[in-house]
C-alpha cells in the first residue's frame, strides 16, 4: 500500500522502492521525507524535482502531522511552494481550502485558544456588564481617552483580550494614538519595566508621533510591593496608561496606592452559552480555526459543544484547549486508506475534501476533559469563598449544601487537615453548648484524617460535616468571648487587680496583706453566694445560656 501512494505521489518506481528500503518500509510520510532529504545519484540536477507540484497537492488534502519530522518535511514543502507557483497554477483548479492555510506572521504551532483571541471590543463574547454601549470602556474608546485599569477575574475569562482589543478598536476606527506593550510578571522585573517606560516617554516625545504607551502587565500580583511601587509614577505623570491582570483579589495584593490610580473592572465566569459561541466560532473560523490545527476540514457535534462548555467552569481557554484536543483525536481516526491519487484530485477537490472531515463526538469530548475541570486555587480567591460557602451551609443546617461544598474543595486538590481544622473551629463556634459532642466528632475527625489522609479520609470529612450541619447550633460562646475581650479592651476594669478574695495565699506574708481573705469555698458552702468579677463589672451578663433561641445562641 505504501507503494502505491508514493506512485500516486508522482514518484519514479525506482526512487520510491529505494525510499521504502531505506526507512524500512512501514511509513509513506518517513520515505516521502526520505526522498526530500537525500538527492538521488542519478539526478544530479539541483532544481526543484518535476514531481514536487504533485507532492505538494497530494500533502495538501493528506497532512497528519504526527512528529518533529513530519514537521522538518512540511516546512521544506512551504519553502518548495513559492518556486512552483508557476507551475501549479498551471494546473486544472488550483485553489486551495483556506482551512488548511496558516498566517506565515504568527507562530507556526500557536495553540487554538491564542488563534482565536478576539482582536477588537465587537468580537468579545460575554462580560456584558463592562461592554455595553454605555460603557466605560465603550466611551474610552469613542473618545480615544483611555483610563488606566485593572482587570480582575478568574483565569480565561477575557482579561488580556478585552486591553488587546480595546487598543486595537481605536486603531480600526481612526490612527492609533496608542501602541500597545505586553508584560509578565511572571517573567519580567523592575528593569524590564524601566526599559517599557523609557521607550514610551521616547515615542510620546518623538516628532510629529505623541503616541502614548499601553503598558499592560499580565499576572500584576506577583510584583512585589516594591516592584508595584515603580508603577506610581509613571502613571502619575501620563508616561503610559497602565493596564494590569489579576486572578487574586486586588484588595489584599495590591497596594492601595496603586489601586487609587486605576479603576478595577470585575469579569466574571463565562457562561456555558459565551463559551460554546466562542466554540462554535473555532470551528467555524476557515484559517485560524480548527482546520489549521489538524489540516483537514473539522466538524463538531453539538453534544460535544455542549458538554465542553458545561464543564470548563467558563474558562475560554479551557473549553478551546480541550476543543483541540477533541479535533486532533477525530483526524487521527481518518483512516490512512483515504489517500487518493493525483487523478482523482484534479477537478474534483470539492467532493475529495468531504472525504478528510474530521468529525469531534460526545466520546471525544469526554476524552479531552478527562476530569471535570474545578477552578479551585487552594492559596487564592476561589479557596476562601469555598470555604466560607461551606462554613454557611452548615450554619444554615443544610447537609446536602455543605457536604457539595466539601466535595469540591477535595476535588480541587485541598488539604484535608485545613477542612478538619476548620470543622474544629466550626465546632465550638456555631455548635457550642447547644451539642458539646460535636467538638469531640471535630477533633476525632482531624485524628482521623491525619492517620489516614486522601482518599480514604473524604468519608471522615463528610461525617463530621453531616454532624455539624445537623447539629442544634449556639453562638452563646463565641458571643461571650468576643464580649469579654472587648471589656477587656475598652472597659475601665481592664486595669482592675483580681478582688483579694479570689487570690491564693501560699505564704503568711500574702495571708497578713489579706490574699484569700473572705472567700467562700462552695463545696463547703453550697448555698452561699460570692463575686466573682471586679468591682466595676458587677452582675455583668458575658454568657446568655440557656438561650430561649438556639439558632441565635
Amino acid at each position: 500500500m505504501e507503494m502505491q501512494q508514493l506512485l500516486n505521489m508522482g514518484f519514479p518506481n525506482e526512487l520510491a522502492a529505494q525510499a521504502l528500503a531505506a526507512t524500512g518500509g512501514k511509513s509513506t510520510l518517513k520515505a516521502t521525507e526520505w526522498i526530500l532529504t537525500h538527492k538521488p545519484a542519478s539526478n544530479p540536477n539541483p532544481n526543484p524535482s518535476p514531481y514536487q507540484p504533485k507532492l505538494d497537492r497530494f500533502f495538501h488534502f493528506q497532512s497528519k502531522p504526527s512528529n518533529s519530522n513530519t514537521a522538518t518535511a512540511t516546512a521544506q514543502f512551504d519553502r518548495q511552494q513559492e518556486s512552483d507557483h508557476e507551475e501549479e497554477s498551471s494546473l486544472p483548479n488550483p485553489k486551495r481550502p483556506k482551512t488548511l492555510h496558516s498566517h506565515k506572521t504568527e507562530t507556526p504551532h500557536q495553540p487554538l485558544s491564542e488563534r482565536m483571541r478576539p482582536r477588537t471590543i465587537d468580537a468579545v463574547v460575554g462580560q456584558d456588564h463592562l461592554l455595553a454601549d454605555n460603557s466605560l470602556i465603550r466611551s474610552a474608546i469613542d473618545c480615544d481617552r483611555l483610563p488606566s485599569l485593572l482587570f480582575w477575574g478568574p483565569p480565561g475569562t477575557g482579561k488580556t483580550t478585552i486591553a488587546k482589543a480595546i487598543v486595537n478598536s481605536i486603531a480600526s476606527q481612526r490612527t492609533s494614538s496608542y501602541r500597545f506593550v505586553s508584560l509578565s510578571a511572571v517573567t519580567c522585573g523592575v528593569k524590564d519595566v524601566r526599559d517599557a517606560v523609557e521607550d514610551a516617554r521616547k515615542m510620546k516625545t518623538k516628532i510629529n508621533n505623541n503616541k502614548r504607551t499601553v503598558l499592560f502587565v499580565d499576572e500584576v500580583h506577583r510584583f512585589n510591593k516594591s516592584q508595584q511601587d515603580s508603577f506610581l509614577p509613571v502613571i502619575e505623570d501620563g508616561s503610559i496608561v497602565f493596564m494590569g491582570a489579576t486572578t487574586e483579589n486586588p484588595s489584599f495584593h495590591l497596594i492601595t496606592p496603586l489601586l487609587s490610580r486605576c479603576r478595577v473592572l470585575t469579569l466574571n465566569p463565562l457562561r456555558p452559552h459565551h463559551v460554546a459561541t466562542l466554540l462554535k466560532r473555532a470551528v467555524d473560523d476557515s484559517e485560524n480555526g480548527l482546520a489549521r490545527s489538524v489540516g483537514r476540514r473539522v466538524e463538531v457535534n453539538e453534544e460535544a459543544i455542549e458538554l465542553l462548555s458545561a464543564h470548563c467552569d467558563g474558562d475560554a481557554r479551557v473549553a478551546l484547549n480541550a476543543l483541540e484536543i477533541c479535533a486532533t483525536t477525530a483526524a487521527a481516526r481518518v483512516p490512512s486508506e483515504q489517500y487518493v491519487s493525483e487523478q482523482n484530485l484534479v477537478g474534483n477537490e470539492e467532493n475529495v475534501v468531504g472525504s478528510f472531515v474530521a468529525t469531534v463526538t460526545l466520546d471525544d469530548a469526554k476524552e479531552a476533559l478527562q476530569c471535570k475541570h474545578l477552578a479551585y486555587d487552594k492559596a487564592g480567591e476561589e479557596h476562601y469563598n469555598i470555604i466560607s460557602a461551606l462554613h454557611k451551609s452548615m450554619r444554615g443546617s443544610d447537609a446536602d449544601a455543605s457536604i457539595y461544598w466539601l466535595a469540591r474543595m477535595l476535588e480541587g486538590g485541598e488539604e484535608p487537615l485545613y477542612i478538619a481544622r476548620r470543622l474544629v473551629r466550626f465546632a465550638s463556634e456555631d455548635v457550642g453548648l447547644a451539642d458539646p459532642s460535636a467538638l469531640t466528632q471535630a477533633v476525632a475527625c482531624y485524628q482521623a484524617c491525619h492517620f489516614l489522609g486522601m482518599p480514604e479520609c473524604n468519608v471522615n470529612l463528610a461525617q463530621c460535616v453531616a454532624y455539624l450541619a445537623l447539629a442544634p447550633k449556639s453562638v452563646s460562646v463565641y458571643r461571650a468571648i468576643e464580649a469579654a475581650q472587648k471589656v477587656v479592651k475598652e472597659s475601665v476594669g481592664q486595669n482592675e487587680g483580681v478582688p483579694l478574695h479570689l487570690r491564693n495565699a501560699p505564704t503568711k506574708l500574702m495571708k497578713e496583706i489579706g490574699y484569700g481573705k473572705g472567700y467562700i469555698y462552695p463545696p463547703d458552702n453550697p448555698s452561699s453566694s460570692q463575686s466573682y468579677l471586679p468591682p466595676s463589672l458587677q452582675g455583668y451578663k458575658f454568657l446568655n445560656w440557656p438561650s430561649n433561641n438556639s439558632a441565635n445562641g
